[in-house]
């Protein structure tokens, strides 16, 4: 790669950055980075692939924002936005992911556990989801594992927390700096199959892989009482972000929103969602698990719930 074909990719970070990062005083302290970088010729020599990796370093240095990245691919970049999430190589990965959903089981003692990796699009995701939240339902409580949840969007979010309350809740504010304007997030009117609804309790488990979608449950439902969160502080992503032809092979990914909480303006970029019960990742089931059949031995042991109630007994002697 030539210097000047290398400064004119450089440049077109900038030009992105300056057009749509949701802190424009931040854009401004990164194009002195990139630039000075680029005069020092740290991006000089190196493949596409090693280029995109030190660019994404020096986009981190000044804030932390891990939603900005520059990316090789190896095929080539069609164009911006979210493209990848309309080709069909995207819609087979998900389905092979399970649309996000890795696993949902009834544990001993009428608990439900969900296993999420990703909030793919709704598009994709709704039909598993509502089958997921169906199945546990009827569960005494929930555990809601979010430790590998890398992230996703924002509407596959607000139809999964529907499902844990019984009214509308306005949860979250995405405030995007295209058009200076805040978009209200709220739990929807209706979503399809059973509710697990709005008082069982929910502990959900977190750790460092959890990532902006995931942490925006993780956030949501702590924030607001629904649940309490087990485990270790998660990645600290809270900047919805969009992608952005750069080359052929290379996009990047610029933060042009924020989410806040509807009533304190806080949120979880930078530090990530600090657990309710600090314990670590690898011990945040066994921990949430144990909680949660408390809880159901506190339901009593009359009538059917007679077995339930040896069921519970049992396996918190196995933990």
């Amino acid at each position: 790669m030539g210097s000047e074909a290398r400064a004119a990719q450089v440049e077109e970070v900038i030009r992105r950055l300056e057009a749509h990062y949701v802190f424009p005083d931040v854009a401004r302290k990164l194009t002195e980075v990139l630039r000075q970088r680029l005069g020092e010729g740290a991006y000089a020599g190196v493949e596409d692939a090693e280029f995109a990796t030190l660019v994404t370093a020096d986009l981190q240095s000044v804030n932390g924002d891990k939603h900005l990245r520059l990316r090789h691919h190896v095929d080539p970049v069609a164009e911006d936005g979210d493209h990848e999430h309309a080709s069909e190589d995207f819609r087979q990965a998900a389905e092979l992911e399970n649309f996000g959903i890795a696993s949902v089981r009834r544990l001993p003692g009428n608990v439900g556990y969900l296993d999420t990796t990703l909030l793919y699009p709704l598009d994709l995701a709704a039909s598993a989801i509502a089958a997921a939240m169906t199945l546990v339902a009827s569960a005494d409580a929930l555990l809601l594992d979010v430790r590998r949840n890398r992230g996703g969007t924002p509407d596959t979010s607000a139809f999964l927390q529907t499902y844990l309350h019984d009214e509308r809740v306005h949860y979250l504010d995405i405030y995007e700096r295209e058009g200076d304007r805040t978009t209200q997030m709220w739990t929807l009117p209706y979503v399809p199959g059973a509710r697990f609804g709005g008082t069982k309790p929910i502990w959900v488990l977190t750790g460092p892989a959890t990532f902006s979608g995931g942490e925006d449950l993780a956030f949501s439902l702590q924030q607001h009482g629904r649940a309490k969160t087990v485990g270790e502080p998660t990645r600290g992503g809270a900047h919805p972000r969009e992608q952005y032809k750069v080359d052929t092979h290379l996009d990047v990914t610029v933060s042009i929103a924020r989410s806040l909480h509807p009533e304190t303006g806080e949120n979880w970029e930078g530090t990530g969602v600090r657990p309710d019960v600090p314990v670590a990742a690898d011990k945040a089931f066994d921990t949430a698990y144990a909680l949660a059949l408390e809880h159901v031995l506190g339901l009593g042991a009359d009538g059917p719930r007679r077995d339930v109630a040896e069921e519970a007994r049992e396996a918190l002697t196995r933990l």
